[in-house]
């Protein structure tokens, strides 16, 4: 059941297209409207799917950002020193 309204201004033009449309076809200006809406929503469904796509790539990508956990308060002082003695350490430098 449709519940929702939406108005927007169109051309003279484009409103007798519309009417001689809906009129051929036997149906309802409405019924056009929402069978163009829903044509051009499948064809640009890429689009939506994007948004998509991009929540994953950013949940992907969190797991990989993270904080040094060295109970030093005072650790974002000194990260450049206990990154070059972690790097040390694995490496051997």
């Amino acid at each position: 059941m449709k519940t929702e309204v939406y108005s927007w201004r169109i051309s003279s033009g484009l409103k007798s297209d519309l009417e001689r449309v809906a009129r051929r076809r036997k149906v309802s200006i409405s019924n056009v409207l929402e069978t163009a809406v829903r044509e051009w929503l499948e064809r640009n469904a890429q689009d939506i799917a994007g948004d998509e796509e991009q929540k994953r790539l950013h949940a992907v990508a969190e797991r990989y950002i993270g904080a040094f956990a060295s109970g030093n308060r005072y650790g974002s002082q000194t990260v450049r020193e206990t990154v070059r003695k972690r790097l040390a350490r694995k490496y051997g430098r």
